[in-house]
């Protein structure tokens, strides 16, 4: 008999405004707490340096943050020219100090050459793996591991404001993008290096930063009293979990193809666009009034080479979730 977790089965997502300082996951398990979710996940983290947009998922949301952790960010940044440090930030230790000996022309033109696609080396200091350990484990102990150079993408790069050695920046960039890299590539390539001062998500795929809540704001919203918490007022705040996936095309099935959908076998002809082997599509069944969002399905082919799609076993919102694929 499968464990009962604990905790009310709510979905949606959070957009919270993380402070400066402390851990995503600290604040993961915090928001976790006030809503009493029997689960939560994040999608992507934070460094306690970072403030600004982290969407938490709760409940059956949390199938969908990969699409999130794929998805765009938007960042403002404040660069400080002249000194480099060992994180490429304002926590690090100074191992380089140079005069800066550039004009606000030779600062804007370097910026926007960083516009488009490049290759990028992923700092020592980030969470990515190697050899089963994060880099900054190996960074901590003075250690010096390969890294391969990353696809990146900056879509848009507006320079807010110099007033040397200070520069601000909007950076909206493509999943895997190191902020603190950038900044410290513009710096080595105008010559007197630069690391990150202030770091602030405004945006994660099409989320407005107007929708934010903070911890505090949470809280506040819950109550004080243990026994009868003020769960409407923070379930208010919840985005549909579907908004994680609104870029995906949208199918429709009616009741006997969402009977099949449940099971985990194909579903043939649903209405909305051609099905398209290997993409994901959101799936809603329409078969009354309000159109119901079921979840993503897949496209694949059936014996016959005709076109179909089923749920997918990692991000599939169903009663059943019997889908082997």
């Amino acid at each position: 008999m499968a464990k009962r977790r604990k905790g009310r089965a709510i979905n949606g997502i959070v957009l919270l405004d993380k402070p400066v300082g402390g851990s995503s996951n600290q604040l993961l398990q915090k928001v976790r707490w006030l809503y009493q979710a029997q689960k939560a996940g994040h999608t992507g983290a934070l460094d306690p340096l970072a403030s600004g947009m982290l969407p938490i998922c709760l409940g059956e949301a949390t199938k969908f943050s990969q699409f999130l952790l794929e998805a765009e960010k938007t960042y403002e940044v404040t660069a400080r020219l002249g000194v480099r440090t060992t994180t490429s930030d304002a926590d690090g230790e100074i191992v380089e100090e140079n005069p800066v000996n550039v004009t606000d022309a030779q600062v804007t033109q370097t910026c926007l050459s960083f516009l488009g696609k490049s290759k990028q080396i992923p700092s020592m200091f980030s969470a990515l793996k190697y050899q089963g350990k994060p880099l900054y484990h190996y960074a901590r102990q003075g250690i010096e591991v390969p890294r391969e150079p990353r696809d990146i993408e900056i879509f848009e790069l507006e320079i807010k404001r110099i007033a040397l050695p200070e520069v601000e920046l909007r950076v909206k960039c493509s999943k895997g993008t190191y902020i603190r890299s950038l900044v410290d590539d513009i710096g080595q390539q105008l010559g007197c290096g630069a690391y990150v001062t202030r770091l602030h998500r405004t945006e994660v795929a099409d989320y407005p930063t107007a929708n934010m809540v903070t911890i505090e704001q949470l809280e506040a919203l819950r109550g004080d009293d243990e026994q009868q918490p003020d769960f409407e007022a923070l379930d208010a705040l919840l985005v549909p979990m579907q908004s994680a996936v609104c870029r995906l095309p949208a199918i429709h099935i009616d009741a006997a193809q969402r009977q099949r959908f449940d099971n985990g076998q194909s579903v043939t002809d649903p209405s909305g666009p051609e099905i398209q082997e290997h993409e994901f599509y959101q799936v809603y069944d329409t078969s009354n009034d309000d159109a119901l969002f079921l979840g993503v399905g897949e496209g694949v082919k059936t014996p016959m080479d005709q076109p179909a799609f089923r749920g997918t076993d990692k991000i599939f919102v169903s009663p059943k979730r019997r889908v082997v694929f």
